[in-house]
């Protein structure tokens, strides 16, 4: 099971918050875009109870480690950065994922379905509501139930 980041976190995830020993990753930060200032990496996460910590499954692990010996790194040692290694804008990577979800089939996936996946699948497996609020970044276990679940 891939983990549960929203786009905005997914292209703010860093060198300096990765752990290939541990196999996890720290999202404690967002991408955003500042009016006047362009796309920059927010220092915290959209609400203070969505910084967590990560396991990052093995076939992703392994994509992010070939990303950085091909030196695939962008400013900041972001590691989805832009074609010219900068920071990712998140509405253009949901463009980008929208445009290939539609090419191979899919246009009724958005991003959104990932994470109800991850949701889906860890309800499947009898985990309790806060169980599964906390990996997707959720404060309140109502959003889960309501948004992901529900």
């Amino acid at each position: 099971m891939a983990p549960a980041c929203g786009v905005g976190e997914a292209v703010a995830i860093r060198l300096a918050v990765l752990d290939l020993r541990a196999k996890t990753v720290h999202i404690n930060v967002t991408v955003i875009r500042v009016a006047g200032d362009g796309v920059q990496i927010q220092p915290r996460t959209k609400t203070t109870g969505s910084e967590r910590i990560l396991v990052v499954p093995e076939h992703l692990l392994a994509l992010l480690k070939r990303r950085i010996e091909a030196g695939r790194v962008g400013v900041g040692g972001v590691l989805f950065a832009s074609a010219g290694a900068m920071i990712r804008d998140p509405s253009n990577t949901q463009g980008d994922l929208r445009k290939a979800l539609d090419r191979v089939g899919y246009p009724w996936v958005t991003s959104h379905i990932f994470g109800r996946n991850v949701a889906s699948r860890l309800d499947d497996a009898g985990f309790s509501i806060r169980q599964i609020a906390d990996p997707l970044g959720h404060t309140r276990s109502s959003t889960t139930l309501d948004s992901y679940l529900g």
